[in-house]
């Protein structure tokens, strides 16, 4: 750990050595990307806590950091209990977000532990995150140039009679053969009346002409997340659609026009909001206007009425506007973009000017 920021903590949270369960803080601080583990922090060392299954992983991807692997006779409980002991650290801060409160008392009665001196972090360890390397935003532009090509491809495969699931699965197959690790999230492939729900679940429907879909997909690349919508019009596209498309493209180019450092999340989340209830559909905008992206699909700073946090260079976050319309369909239309000091770099290339194929 970086140890200016140790310091912080120590001042902040006042603590002695610091219990590490998020696998996407553990990834950050360590580079071990294995499941089920721990990452020990104190003011001089960082420890791995796995089991034999990732001994050999963690050792390599964390450049040869300590690791020490419970057994039959010794758990997380003892092992966490020796690190403390070694270090006479009596105060331990744990992430309280991402540990459950039956965890916590597992790992306490396992390694004989107080349960006083356990330090809640809150985000403390996330926040370190917020603001991306040059490494890091190359690795999720390189996510989200997967995700451009997928979208290219998969315009080819939506003809009448193809399922919802069918185009969810050749998005997904298409980034995970050309690069892609896994999916960022569920991919969402929503036909017709289905598009006017945000967070659709393909189903075995399948397009007619006429209707809307609605494609939101990512991957993963070295770790990091990509995250784009689009959508399109099978065969004619009616004057409702294209009246709702019009709206929230010119809600995105507004937002995309504003965004830079210095503004908060709320006023960004504004710039695009006000666009879409002018017009008329703010009942039908429920979701904010983005958040940001990185090891995980979500993290923070949000662009949303709720998030005050100031934008800074080097934050990644979607743009997302949408209208949904029950009875009718929904659009959305989503970027991702990093935050400069005078403005935002587009990372998302896809056309977006309405595709009727």
């Amino acid at each position: 750990m970086e140890s200016e920021y140790w310091k912080e903590l120590q001042q902040t949270k006042d603590v002695d050595a610091v219990l590490v369960s998020s696998p996407a803080n553990i990834r950050y601080l360590s580079g071990f990307a294995g499941t089920e583990s721990y990452l020990y922090l104190s003011g001089n060392r960082k420890v791995i806590l796995t089991d034999s299954r990732y001994t050999l992983q963690a050792g390599k991807e964390s450049g040869g950091l300590e690791v020490r692997t419970i057994s039959g006779r010794r758990g997380y409980g003892e092992l966490l209990r020796e690190l403390l002991k070694e270090d006479g650290a009596e105060r331990l801060g744990f992430e309280d977000g991402s540990m459950l409160y039956g965890t916590v008392r597992k790992l306490q009665e396992e390694g004989g532990l107080p349960e006083k001196g356990w330090i809640p972090l809150g985000e403390a360890l996330s926040r370190l995150r917020m603001k991306k390397s040059k490494e890091e935003i190359e690795r999720i532009a390189r996510a989200e140039q997967i995700g451009d090509e997928a979208f290219s491809y998969i315009l080819g495969e939506l003809t009448p009679g193809v399922t919802e699931l069918g185009i969810a699965a050749g998005l997904e197959y298409y980034m995970r053969t050309h690069g892609g690790e896994d999916k960022s999230f569920d991919t969402i492939a929503a036909f017709g009346l289905h598009s006017a729900m945000p967070h659709a679940v393909p189903t075995e429907k399948k397009l007619e002409a006429g209707e809307l879909v609605t494609l939101d997909f990512g991957c993963k690349y070295r770790g990091y997340c990509s995250d784009m919508t689009r959508t399109v019009v099978l065969g004619k596209a009616g004057d409702k659609q294209r009246e709702i498309y019009r709206i929230v493209l010119e809600a995105q180019q507004a937002a995309l026009f504003g965004l830079r450092a210095g503004i908060t999340g709320a006023e960004a989340d504004r710039m695009a909001r006000k666009v879409i209830e002018r017009a008329g559909y703010g009942e039908y905008f429920g979701h904010g206007l983005g958040h940001s992206v990185g090891l995980e699909i979500h993290e923070r700073p949000a662009l949303s009425s709720r998030d005050e946090t100031i934008l800074e260079p080097g934050m990644t976050v979607t743009v997302e506007p949408g209208i949904y319309v029950p009875g009718v369909g929904g659009v959305r239309i989503e970027d991702l973009v990093v935050i400069t000091k005078t403005g935002c770099r587009n990372l998302t290339f896809s056309p977006k000017e309405l595709i009727v194929l």
